[in-house]
């Protein structure tokens, strides 16, 4: 299976925020922003492997400010990682005021996907290469983010 760069998984969506999509106070509802990081971060980590993908983790979510109705929301998603049949995928989330062109960074965060064949079992997928210094800063990140996932899931494993 021949390796493949980073940048062929990139992946884009924008929606603009309508009424259905507000929440108690009149904000874009999280679980909206939610299923649009999941949509992406999953087209992203198919593109890589080239076979469904099923999510695994989504890593913390902080919502760091409000979008807001009528706002253009733009999610980029790029496979950071691979290991033997998971990818995580880093997902950016910017919105913008459309009349004054303001763009703001609500939300970033990391997704894990694992890729399944036919039968519904993981499936090997293609090595990564970082070919830029930013996709190799994020291949390093992602790899000491599995590592203190897997050094958690122990611990939590051998909790009482």
């Amino acid at each position: 299976m021949d390796a493949k760069p980073a940048r062929l998984s990139r992946s884009t969506i924008s929606e603009v925020m309508m009424p259905h999509m507000a929440n108690g106070v009149g904000n874009v509802h999280g679980g909206v922003l939610l299923g649009m990081i999941d949509r992406v971060g999953a087209v992203a980590a198919i593109r890589h492997a080239r076979r469904v993908c099923v999510t695994v983790s989504v890593d913390r979510v902080d919502f760091r400010e409000p979008i807001h109705l009528g706002e253009l929301v733009t999610m980029q998603a790029m496979v950071n990682y691979v290991h033997r049949t998971s990818l995580e995928v880093g997902v950016r989330v910017e919105a913008e005021n459309l009349i004054t062109g303001v763009r703001r960074h609500t939300n970033s965060c990391y997704l894990t996907y694992v890729a399944i064949d036919d039968a519904g079992r993981p499936a090997e997928v293609p090595a990564l290469i970082a070919e830029s210094e930013e996709e190799q800063r994020r291949l390093r990140a992602a790899e000491r983010r599995r590592a203190q996932r897997i050094e958690h899931g122990a611990r939590k494993a051998a909790a009482p």
